[in-house]
């Protein structure tokens, strides 16, 4: 069976040269005789897989070397808990509110300390739609005794994005970026802790990037569980107990891919050409359109809508049986979303562009 362009929001597609050398290692990596995932983690050779995925990964960073990289586990969603657990001193934080997961985020926090939305773009006035644009930040909007301020970089769902960091200060910025980490270039001196799910940009799900400042290591609250303890990561170079071994190998491939193509400013270039396909074609299509504010408008989601529900139900369908799938919106928006990461190839875009240009014109 021939590969479909996938357009599921997460797990996502995978490069195919990544996939090739994964199944050209599954039965024995190197001389081992064995499968990565029959590895331990205490053996010569995976810690060699794992201290190069590393080091991949600073590389395309620019990881300064006063922050951590590590790998770790429970998703993104275990680090709504473990930002707050870890960074709390004053017990106050700041969050924007820029689609579902920031809102659940900012919810888990609440739970340890003082939350104060800085600014949610939840509520759009004169329109039923919620969190299609970026709210403005201003210096001045932060609370200066803050622990840190948290903003979701891209929203996943609704297909916003910050194309500017706020100005915090010297209140540490986290982050949350799932959904574009490693597709456009970010400045990590601007950040005091930058957080990512794998399952969107880096590889199968399972295993979590945390980049984070030495000096916000090792302040954790009592309470916190050693399982959502940074400074017991840091201290074990992310391996108190097992980590998610073959996640992090996939990682290390999709990590050498996108250093072998030239990096992320080559990346972002190639995203910002392939998100203007279907953004240029939605401008101007009298079926199609999209909500988001333009000048907010994510590189990696692009959600749109037609007329109707049962056109968006009709659309959805007819793009599956052409090998485009997974284009449905998010079930609590509806409409459509093409997530389109790095590993969508630009050849995703064309077809996916072709297929909305023949389905406007039957059904006008």
């Amino acid at each position: 069976m021939e590969r479909v362009f996938n357009f599921s929001a997460g797990p996502a597609m995978i490069p195919e040269p990544v996939l090739q050398k994964a199944q050209s290692e599954m039965l024995a990596f190197g001389n081992t005789g064995m499968n990565v995932m029959e590895m331990s983690h205490r053996s010569k050779m995976y810690l060699e897989i794992f201290d190069e995925t590393a080091a991949l990964l600073r590389k395309l960073m620019n990881v300064p070397n006063n922050y951590k990289v590590l790998f770790l586990q429970g998703g993104a969603t275990a680090q709504f808990s473990m930002v707050p657990l870890n960074l709390y001193k004053n017990m106050k934080s700041d969050y924007v509110v820029t689609g579902e997961f920031a809102k659940k985020a900012a919810a888990e926090a609440k739970r340890y300390g003082e939350v104060n939305i800085v600014a949610s773009s939840e509520k759009v006035e004169g329109s039923d739609a919620k969190f299609t644009y970026i709210p403005q930040l201003m210096p001045e909007m932060f609370t200066k005794d803050a622990d840190y301020v948290h903003i979701t970089t891209n929203n996943t769902i609704y297909g916003t994005r910050f194309t500017e960091l706020p100005n915090t200060g010297n209140v540490p910025l986290v982050a949350d970026a799932s959904s574009n980490i490693l597709s456009e270039v970010f400045d990590i001196n601007k950040f005091g802790l930058i957080y990512a799910g794998a399952q969107k940009n880096v590889g199968p799900s399972g295993v979590t990037i945390v980049i984070i400042r030495d000096d916000l290591i090792g302040n954790q609250l009592d309470i916190t569980p050693a399982c959502l303890n940074y400074k017991i990561f840091a201290d074990a170079d992310s391996m108190p107990n097992t980590p998610s071994t073959y996640s992090i190998y996939v990682a290390g491939l999709v990590f050498k891919w996108l250093d072998e193509m030239g990096g992320v400013p080559v990346i972002q270039k190639i995203n910002e050409e392939k998100a203007a396909l279907l953004y240029n074609y939605l401008d101007d299509s009298s079926l199609f359109t999209t909500n988001v504010n333009k000048k907010d408008r994510s590189l990696m989601n692009v959600t749109f809508f037609s007329k109707d529900a049962d056109m968006d139900d009709k659309f959805v369908k007819e793009a599956a049986k052409a090998g485009l799938v997974n284009l449905k919106g998010y079930r609590s928006v509806g409409g459509m979303r093409a997530s389109i990461y790095n590993a969508m190839p630009t050849n995703g875009l064309k077809t996916l562009v072709e297929f909305m240009k023949k389905f406007e014109i039957e059904n006008k």
